[in-house]
C-alpha cells in the first residue's frame, strides 16, 4: 500500500518499542518479555531495517517534532543503540528544531544516564514507582529508594526534562502516607510526573493474587480520596493534571504524548508498537490507517526480514472518532472543537450523544463552549462512564 498524506500537516511522532525487561513486575501486562540474552548489534540492524520501511509512510516535507523509547525497559539497550536509530531516522526525516527525544529508564541503570544524552535524548522518564523500600519490594521492583534518590539526581544534571513515574493506591498505603511520599516527590521531579492509581489487568501476577484474596486493594471511595488529593497537592505544586495520570508544569508536557491523545500521526516501529497515519487520498473521517507490528520479539525480527512485520488496516469512520473522543477526552484541555472538525469533516455535537451531553453539563461533568469540550476535574472521576454515555 502506498501512504499518500494531507498536505499541510507537518510534525509527526516516532515511537521505537523495546520489548525486553530484566524482570516481569507483578503489575504488568505491558509487552515486554524477559530475554535469557540479547544480542544488540542484531537489535541495531533489524530497528534499522525497520525504519528503512518507515520512510515511506511519511512524504518529505514533514518534519520529526517527537521521538518516545518505551518499552519494556528501554534503559536496557546499548547507548550506541540508541544513537544509531536516531541518526538514521534524522536522514529519514528532518527534525524539528525543538525534536523532544525521550527514553524509559529503570533506576538501576543510572550508570548509562550521561551515555544516553550523548546518544542523543533530551527527556528521560525514570521509572521510579515509590519512594518506599516495601512498596518497591510489593511491585517487584530491583532498586530500592536509595538508588532511586541516586538516579534522580544524577538525572536533573544530565537531562534538560525529567519525569517519574509513581504508582499510588497500593495494597495497605495510607492517604497520609501517599501525601507525604507525593509531596517528597514534588521536591524531586521539576517538571513532570506521571501518577498511576495501581489498576490490576488479566494476565497479570497481581491480578491472579486479586481473585484469590492474596491481594486487597482500596475500595472505591477510598481510590477516588486518592485521586482527589493528588489532583490538589500536585495543582498547588504548579503541576496540574494536564491528563488523567500526568502532570506537568505550563510547557513541560511530554510532546509525543500529547500527540498521541491528540490524534496526530504516529510512527510505530518494534515488536507490538501501534501507529497512525493520515491519508490525502481518501475522504475526512476515513483517512486514517492503524498499523500494528506482531507482538513477539522473535517473530517480529523474522518478519522484518521479509518485510511481513506490520498489519495495515483502515479505520472506519466511527472508529476515528471514537478514539478521537476517548483520547481528547483525557487531555484536560479537552477536544479542540476546530481541530475535530478538520480531522474528521463533522462537528463534534454531530457525533455525540446530544442528550447525554446536556445532562452531563447540567451535572457539571462536562463544558462545551466555542473552543472545546471538555471534562471537569469532578468528571474525569467517572471519565468511562462520561465516555459511555457520550458515545451511546
Amino acid at each position: 500500500m502506498t501512504l499518500m498524506h494531507r498536505t499541510g500537516q507537518s510534525g509527526f511522532g516516532l515511537y521505537i518499542h523495546w520489548p525486553f525487561c530484566v524482570h516481569k513486575c507483578p503489575y504488568c501486562d505491558f509487552n515486554s518479555r524477559v530475554p535469557t540474552g540479547v544480542n544488540h548489534a542484531d537489535w541495531r540492524r533489524v530497528f534499522l531495517l525497520a525504519l528503512d520501511y518507515a520512510v515511506h509512510a511519511i512524504p518529505t516535507g514533514r518534519h520529526l517534532s517527537s521521538v518516545f523509547f518505551g518499552g519494556g525497559t528501554p534503559s536496557m539497550m546499548e547507548p550506541a543503540t540508541v544513537a544509531t536509530v536516531l541518526e538514521r531516522a534524522v536522514v529519514s526525516w528532518p527534525f524539528a528544531a525543538d525534536v523532544e527525544v525521550t527514553l524509559e529508564a529503570n533506576p538501576s541503570d543510572r550508570d548509562r544516564l550521561t551515555d544516553f544524552r550523548v546518544a542523543g535524548v533530551n527527556r528521560l522518564s525514570l521509572g521510579v514507582q515509590a519512594l518506599e523500600d516495601s512498596a518497591l519490594c510489593l511491585l517487584g521492583r530491583l532498586h530500592d529508594t536509595s538508588q532511586a534518590l541516586s538516579a534522580i539526581d544524577m538525572a536533573r544534571h544530565i537531562f534538560p526534562k525529567l519525569s517519574l513515574d509513581l504508582i499510588y493506591a497500593r495494597p495497605g498505603q495510607t492517604l497520609c502516607a501517599w501525601q507525604r511520599e507525593l509531596e517528597w516527590a514534588l521536591t524531586l521531579a521539576a517538571d513532570h510526573l506521571s501518577l498511576y492509581q495501581l489498576t490490576l489487568e488479566p494476565g497479570t501476577v497481581f491480578f491472579t493474587a486479586l481473585a484469590s484474596g492474596g491481594l486487597v486493594l482500596p475500595d472505591e471511595d477510598t481510590s477516588a480520596d486518592f485521586y482527589q488529593m493528588t489532583q490538589e497537592i500536585t495543582t498547588n505544586a504548579g503541576l496540574a493534571a494536564y491528563e488523567v495520570s500526568n502532570h506537568a508544569r505550563q510547557g513541560d508536557e511530554c510532546r509525543h504524548n500529547l500527540e498521541t491523545w491528540q490524534g496526530c500521526d504516529i510512527v510505530g516501529i518494534g515488536p507490538g508498537a501501534h501507529g497512525r497515519l493520515t491519508l490525502s487520498d481518501c475522504p475526512k473521517g476515513m483517512n486514517t490507517i492503524a498499523t500494528r507490528q506482531n507482538r513477539l520479539p522473535e517473530v517480529w525480527r523474522a518478519r522484518v526480514e521479509s518485510a511481513t512485520h506490520q498489519t495495515v488496516s483502515y479505520l472506519s469512520r466511527e472508529e476515528r472518532i471514537e478514539e478521537l473522543v476517548m483520547m481528547g477526552l483525557r487531555l484536560t484541555a479537552g477536544i479542540d472543537r476546530a481541530r475535530f472538525h478538520n480531522l474528521v469533516g463533522c462537528s463534534l455535537e454531530s457525533v455525540i450523544n446530544v442528550q447525554a451531553l446536556e445532562s452531563l453539563a447540567e451535572s457539571g461533568l462536562v463544558v462545551l463552549d466555542a473552543a472545546s469540550l471538555r471534562v471537569t476535574p469532578a468528571g474525569r472521576i467517572v471519565l468511562d462512564e462520561i465516555l459511555r454515555q457520550l458515545l451511546s
